[in-house]
């Protein structure tokens, strides 16, 4: 396992368009969130111990903000290397039953989404404005190993700045985890 940091991407950087199939066996694009305020676009896989340890946090993010017009959307990009065995569209469905996830799963079969939108760790989290432009980049909070020990929610903060029309904080602090598998 390698540990990676997000790379800085630009603030008010589009977001790449997808086509991407569903572990709920949809097909997702931009277009399919298009009615909503906030759309956090979170890269993320089965196996890695970063994206396991805040899952839950993730799940819970969605349903705190689901009324207010905030979808999230994960997409796996490591089902394109065939090493890691529970990275693949079956497993994926399997882990959305697990973690009763309530957004889409989606998976990146050849990468091309991860490579467009700079990604580099699981997870890595961006969040993008109504008109899809992003406005935060970075963590989840300030403590991936323990949420009772979590004292900064910067996520959370950043998505409820967007619902009430401000700009989040500049000073963002990179998500990290392990490294996308790229084949």
């Amino acid at each position: 396992m390698v540990l990676l940091e997000s790379t800085k991407i630009p603030l008010g950087s589009e977001a790449p368009d997808f086509s991407l199939p569903g572990a709920d066996g949809q097909i997702y694009s931009l277009q399919s969130f298009e009615d909503k305020k906030v759309l956090v676009v979170v890269f993320m896989c089965n196996h890695c111990p970063y994206v396991q340890a805040v899952w839950g946090r993730l799940v819970a993010l969605q349903e705190r903000f689901k009324n207010e017009g905030v979808q999230f959307v994960g997409i796996n990009p490591n089902v394109a290397n065939s090493d890691y065995d529970e990275e693949t569209l079956e497993m994926m469905k399997q882990y959305a039953q697990d973690y009763k996830m309530n957004f889409p799963y989606l998976a990146d079969e050849d990468q091309s989404v991860a490579s467009a939108y700079n990604a580099q760790c699981t997870p890595d989290i961006y969040v993008y404005d109504s008109g899809r432009n992003l406005a935060y980049h970075g963590r989840i909070d300030d403590s991936w190993q323990d949420e009772s020990a979590v004292t900064q929610k910067d996520l959370a903060y950043a998505i409820q700045d967007l619902i009430e029309g401000k700009k989040p904080s500049e000073a963002q602090k990179p998500s990290m985890g392990c490294s996308i598998k790229w084949v």
